[in-house]
């Protein structure tokens, strides 16, 4: 599995040499449009304005007001306006299992490797189906035993294209712990509500819930301050 941040919200050029005292502050995009929404809701003031006038107090001293701020928000539940910082993603050899699972989280958005227009065959320019071992085929003898029936699965599918029925019919066949890439994406509202509901010791399923960690380090990578919601 593989999880790469492709991009996410950041301040226009025009923001951000707006903006650009802000640099004075250890702060980042994220932060300074979530503090705009969330302040353009209890202000009488423009989001602009807010930013102009109430950075310091928010963003200097370490940025313990905005934490506070921040932290009333999410535990509040007033994450709306979280909404505004979007995050797409680069996802590579996840089981259409994982998929599944994940497309049940209806606030993501998905662009995903189709198994109708692609074909799976071992002599097609993709080489063949490949699959993830599902957490509990975690010895030797269970995996010889699945790598069988995977191997049983693919001479099936090419069965099936040599006999001249389409890939879009072959692939019912194909199995669960059949891999795909995708492209995802999805607000910071949204990634957090996903994290919390599919994190270890959830009763999430162990592939999802590596998934989960990936997305939530490659977030916390982008925009530190997210780190602790996580947890929350």
């Amino acid at each position: 599995m593989k999880v790469q941040l492709l991009a996410h919200t950041q301040l226009s050029e025009k923001a951000f040499n707006e903006f650009k005292d802000l640099t004075d502050y250890e702060v980042y995009d994220g932060q300074i449009i979530s503090l705009a929404a969330i302040r353009q809701c209890y202000s009488y003031k423009t989001a602009k304005e807010v930013l102009h006038t109430e950075s310091e107090k928010y963003f200097g001293d370490k940025g313990k007001d905005g934490k506070r701020l921040m932290n009333q928000i999410v535990k509040s539940g007033h994450v709306s306006t979280c909404e505004h910082v979007n995050f797409t993603f680069t996802v590579e050899g996840v089981s259409r299992a994982l998929l599944a699972q994940l497309t049940r989280h209806r606030q993501l958005s998905f662009s995903v490797q189709s198994q109708r227009y692609n074909k799976f065959s071992s002599d097609s320019r993709s080489g063949g189906f490949d699959y993830v071992f599902p957490h509990t085929i975690d010895d030797v003898d269970k995996k010889y035993s699945f790598k069988q029936m995977m191997i049983q699965a693919q001479g099936n599918y090419n069965l099936l294209i040599k006999m001249g029925v389409p890939q879009e019919d072959a692939r019912a066949i194909l199995p669960n712990a059949a891999t795909c890439n995708l492209v995802t994406s999805g607000n910071l509202r949204s990634w957090l509500e996903f994290y919390k509901k599919r994190k270890k010791g959830e009763g999430a399923q162990a592939e999802i819930s590596e998934f989960a960690e990936h997305i939530k380090q490659e977030i916390i990578n982008a925009e530190p301050w997210t780190e602790e919601y996580f947890n929350l």
